[in-house]
């Protein structure tokens, strides 16, 4: 079984561009770089990762970039572009030509305007997007779901994963909306769906009980060749070790088939992000 992480971060806090590491996140408020990742890869047996960004700046990806041609296990980098500007195409077919940038992600999260995802300014990126091959992360909550299931429709050729399960409210206990919203957009589009992030949702002293109905929805809507397992480290380490991550995710699918598991653990990511053949297994 080859396992890629699907979903994991760097910085260098002295680039300068990481607004939302505030001392408010001190834990995590420091550079995390390869070496760091490195041992956890080697002790849990993850063959590869993509590198997601976690600034709104096309001087991270480019950071982001350079760290890929350095360290073969990370297979693909999903960047930023200012998808408002009328650059951004440019800088699409600009960074679409380095062989490791594999997605883009705006961060709708942090954006107030719940329908800013189908603005007309944006038309031109998501197209060039879409030209370039590329695949599109879509970092959202669930307000924003019913935006985010017009622009799949919009574009139903476009190559689409949903991060971290669209972070449902676990923390309070609250499916209602989310379930069905993400069953329609599991129904109606192609999207893929991150296994990811769910820790970080949940109350601090969360059990694989509260998890469960989330990841069983995602389960039963999305199935098993289209959800895709990623670590969201290091933002995890809030709220869990990576290495317990991997051990709650080895529970939360035990139900399924091997192949299935497989899938979900790299198969799918594959997929999802274009993947060429594997590498070996990582060594501290």
């Amino acid at each position: 079984m080859t396992r890629i992480d699907a979903h994991q971060h760097f910085w260098s806090l002295e680039r300068g561009d990481y607004g939302w590491l505030t001392q408010e996140m001190e834990p995590i408020c420091r550079d995390f770089l390869p070496g760091d990742l490195k041992p956890l890869l080697a002790e849990t047996g993850i063959c590869g990762t993509i590198l997601v960004q976690a600034a709104p700046t096309v001087a991270e990806t480019e950071f982001m970039l350079g760290l890929a041609r350095a360290e073969p296990f990370i297979r693909g980098v999903v960047g930023w572009v200012d998808f408002e500007d009328p650059s951004a195409p440019d800088d699409v077919a600009r960074l679409s030509m380095q062989p490791a940038l594999v997605g883009l992600r705006p961060m709708i999260q942090d954006i107030a305007d719940d329908n800013w995802m189908l603005g007309e300014r944006l038309v031109a990126t998501f197209d060039a997007l879409i030209d370039a091959d590329l695949t599109f992360d879509a970092l959202t909550l669930p307000r924003h779901l019913p935006a985010l299931r017009e622009l799949l429709v919009r574009h139903p050729n476009m190559r689409t994963v949903i991060d971290h399960g669209s972070k449902p409210m676990i923390r309070d206990g609250i499916m209602d909306g989310w379930d069905q919203d993400m069953a329609a957009l599991a129904s109606e589009t192609s999207a893929f769906c991150k296994l990811s992030g769910l820790v970080t949702e949940a109350r601090a002293d969360w059990t694989v009980d509260d998890l469960r109905p989330y990841v069983d929805h995602l389960l039963d809507t999305f199935g098993p060749d289209r959800l895709v397992w990623g670590s969201d480290w290091p933002v995890c380490t809030l709220a869990s070790s990576y290495g317990r991550w991997v051990e709650v995710t080895w529970e939360l699918l035990s139900g399924l088939a091997e192949d299935e598991t497989s899938a979900i653990l790299g198969g799918n990511a594959a997929r999802a992000y274009r993947l060429g053949a594997p590498e070996s297994a990582i060594t501290a």
